[in-house]
């Protein structure tokens, strides 16, 4: 429910330089959730065109998004806003726009009057404020912790996002952790390295790319170390992938395919011994481990499964097997020294 409010929040701040989410644990229980957005306006059709504020909070929105895929999720694959206000003894609406703050009231599902004028406002935005029904959840004590860790990965997912954390709860008073990371997948990556070996990677390739043919846009982060184990993490639209997909097999199938051709333009590899495969990156049989985020985001992701946790598409697999192999064999062939170093397991 929580993420379910922080997609539309952040969907609504997309168009801002400065795109800003506040979630606070309230002590009495409630969850809110504020933007620094334009402020959908409640009872009327949004900037866009889209259902108000009060539509989207007592019925599903079935129709299609606009796709702007610097947003979030540019598809409804989260929470709907009227499924969190169902579940939820109370929902509070505020919208501030046009110096007006308005707020109105639901229970359940349902408007409980129209919206009011609460006064004036110096800033623009809206914030949500639920109350999950505990007739309905076995608890209602939603873990900072286990929110801290998504609104983090969201964060090394759009560098352009900046969230808060805080939580009112503990009696020692609130807890505050901002989470912002400029450097994107990148800065995913060094923090991965950091957090197994307290050191940032020493060879590291970060670049990001649209690709008209799969009508999206690539992120990859990438770093080789010598150490025990590699691990590569997929994302889809601000998803994560933990059973694979296409996306990742074109990541294995170019970071393979750019080893072998540079290692053979060097003679670092013989024309007669056969091509590093895909399996082999990441392989402890080499002694090298490589860390990597591929993060896509697709105007039409093709998820294979109800979970969304695989994702499909022959086009992705084509589209990105090319991009790495391109990005890792110029990295390469631009500095020899370092290629030989990051190489020199692969060849023996």
């Amino acid at each position: 429910m929580v993420l379910g409010v922080v997609e539309h929040a952040v969907n609504e701040t997309v168009a801002r330089r400065s795109r800003t989410v506040e979630v606070t644990f309230l002590a009495g229980g409630g969850v809110r959730i504020a933007d620094d957005g334009p402020g959908v306006p409640l009872d009327a059709p949004a900037d866009d065109g889209g259902p108000s504020l009060e539509q989207r909070l007592c019925h599903l929105y079935a129709g299609k998004r606009a796709v702007d895929r610097s947003r979030l999720w540019a598809w409804s694959g989260g929470t709907e806003l009227a499924v969190v206000n169902a579940l939820s003894t109370r929902t509070t609406a505020e919208v501030c726009r046009d110096g007006v703050r308005r707020v109105q009231e639901f229970a359940r599902g349902t408007a409980l009057g129209p919206p009011v004028v609460a006064g004036s406002a110096d800033r623009t935005g809206t914030a949500l404020t639920f109350h999950p029904d505990p007739g309905i959840f076995e608890t209602v004590d939603a873990s900072a912790a286990a929110l801290g860790e998504q609104l983090r990965e969201l964060a090394f997912l759009y560098p352009g996002l900046d969230l808060t954390l805080t939580d009112e709860r503990p009696a020692d008073g609130p807890g505050l952790q901002r989470y912002r990371h400029p450097g994107g997948v990148r800065d995913h990556v060094t923090a991965l390295c950091a957090a197994r070996n307290g050191t940032p990677p020493e060879h590291l390739l970060a670049f990001s790319l649209e690709d008209p043919r799969m009508a999206g846009v690539l992120d990859v982060a990438l770093a080789w170390r010598q150490e025990d184990r590699g691990q590569v993490i997929g994302y889809a639209n601000g998803l994560a992938t933990p059973h694979g997909g296409t996306h990742l097999e074109g990541f294995l199938d170019g970071l393979a395919g750019a080893v072998t051709s540079y290692t053979r333009a060097c003679a670092l590899l013989s024309g007669e011994a056969p091509a590093i495969g895909p399996e082999a990156m990441g392989s402890e049989a080499v002694g090298y481990a490589v860390t990597a985020v591929v993060s896509v985001r697709l105007d039409e992701p093709e998820f294979t499964g109800s979970t969304l946790t695989t994702l499909g598409g022959a086009r992705v697999r084509a589209c990105v097997e090319e991009a790495v192999r391109e990005h890792v064999r110029g990295w390469l062939e631009a500095d020899p020294e370092r290629a030989a170093r990051v190489v020199g397991p692969w060849t023996g």
